[in-house]
């Protein structure tokens, strides 16, 4: 489920409470935090699958941690607040991901929370994957093309021969088509 959780809070209690929910989860690291200048810290030197934040902290509120979190880290953010002061922030936090659950909770209701952040920040985690693999296919057919044209160009070769060389060239050397591609526009693009 999750491995490393960041919790902020300024009171033994509310970390200690927390803590105990996860004893039956296999989490490998809990690292606490007491302000939002140390879970700063904490995010700039380690990744973290979960931040959970009880406000308010000492130092300030908690939001805006709550916000650079979501932003900066690919860790899913939790954070609890008064039922009052929920509904102000609502908005707010469900615009950058993060979850807002209201003081007091139930276990039951935390541990579902959190079930639901780590599983649709999985389903995000896929998605990201996949733009990845589409945005090298793109780099790859753009090297492709581009050095289909130098081929046209400069050895006046017809569209469907200048494929031919790129895939042969490919086969042959053991190569992908990117690698044909930049040999062939090292060699012969001015």
């Amino acid at each position: 489920m999750v491995d490393s959780v960041l919790l902020v809070s300024n009171t033994s209690s509310t970390m200690q409470i927390i803590s105990g929910l996860f004893v039956s989860q296999p989490i490998s690291r809990i690292v606490p935090a007491q302000s939002c200048t140390e879970a700063r810290r904490s995010l700039l030197e380690s990744e973290f699958d979960l931040v959970i934040i009880d406000t308010p902290l000492p130092d300030e509120f908690g939001d805006d941690f709550a916000l650079h979190a979501a932003e900066s880290s690919g860790s899913g953010v939790v954070i609890l607040v008064d039922g009052i002061r929920l509904e102000d922030f609502g908005c707010i936090f469900e615009d950058s991901g993060i979850f807002a659950l209201p003081k007091p909770v139930s276990p039951e209701v935390f541990l579902q929370a959190v079930k639901l952040l780590i599983a649709s920040r999985r389903q995000v985690q896929r998605v990201e994957a996949e733009n990845r693999k589409l945005l090298q296919k793109i780099e790859e057919l753009r090297m492709v093309s581009r050095a289909k044209c130098v081929l046209i160009q400069t050895l006046k070769m017809t569209e469907a021969q200048a494929h031919r060389y790129i895939e042969k060239q490919s086969m042959d050397l053991r190569l992908t088509r990117t690698a044909v591609a930049e040999n062939v526009l090292r060699t012969y693009e001015r």
